[in-house]
């Protein structure tokens, strides 16, 4: 038995753990399991496909800078309301700072269509059974799109707190949108998303009189795992708080 998490030896094979009351398939050196392949596989598949993508990452980021473009990508599950954030955003910088949006989706053109309303340039990718952005798709729509110089490029992705942690578009940072109406434990039970942003934004903050949904709880598990994130509470609805949003873009656009 495990002396620091009371969890038994790893199968022979690695696959698992048996832990408290289940079975834990990530403790494996891949971190995650496969049917039919073994972990020394999964890790080589992993650095494979990482390595290609950190490449077009690499020319995506030569691109911003050369243009001086301040590109975040939005992480969340769905109905956080990144697509409203979005909006909204597009709209207090009119006349200020142009915005373009890549889309993500499996399916759809939706949101794509709610951004263009806005009369901000959008393109829709979608991923099909794609479960994530990566940055050879953020590549291919940046030749479609030629932002402007000195703009600010916003990249909502497919809807996943998951795979999008793992994959480097380019961007300057991750922004992950947490609205109220999830779980305050978001933040521990996908640990590696957290992990990976720069900002938690904590949204639709106009219903917590509504709510039971614990700030100061959530807050604490996010710098859990990430001491150093930044944490901003905002409702894109309402406009609350959204000024510190809007200062924080204003402050990190390229000089």
């Amino acid at each position: 038995m495990c002396t620091v998490c009371g969890c038994s030896e790893r199968k022979p094979d690695g696959r698992y753990r048996e832990v408290k009351g289940g079975l834990h398939f990530g403790m494996g050196h891949a971190g995650v399991h496969v049917a039919g392949m073994s972990q020394s596989r999964l890790v080589a598949v992993e650095r494979d496909i990482l390595s290609k993508n950190d490449g077009y990452a690499a020319t995506n980021r030569h691109f911003f800078s050369e243009k001086g473009i301040l590109a975040l990508n939005l992480v969340s599950s769905p109905g956080s309301g990144k697509t409203t954030l979005l909006t909204r955003t597009i709209t207090e910088l009119a006349g200020k700072i142009p915005v373009s949006v890549i889309e993500g989706d499996q399916q759809t053109s939706l949101d794509a269509d709610r951004i263009r309303a806005t009369g901000a340039p959008a393109i829709q990718i979608n991923t099909g059974k794609g479960c994530h952005l990566d940055a050879q798709m953020v590549g291919d729509a940046l030749e479609k799109m030629a932002p402007e110089r000195g703009s600010l490029m916003l990249i909502e992705n497919v809807g996943n707190l998951v795979c999008p942690a793992s994959f480097d578009l380019g961007e300057a940072c991750k922004i992950a949108i947490l609205s109220v109406t999830e779980g305050e434990d978001k933040p521990l039970k996908y640990p590696d998303m957290f992990a990976a942003a720069s900002i938690m934004i904590l949204n639709k903050i106009d219903l917590l009189p509504h709510l039971d949904f614990d700030v100061e709880k959530c807050s604490e598990y996010a710098r859990r795992v990430n001491p150093g994130i930044e944490i901003m509470m905002l409702s894109a609805k309402t406009g609350e708080g959204f000024g510190r949003w809007l200062s924080w873009i204003g402050e990190n656009l390229p000089k």
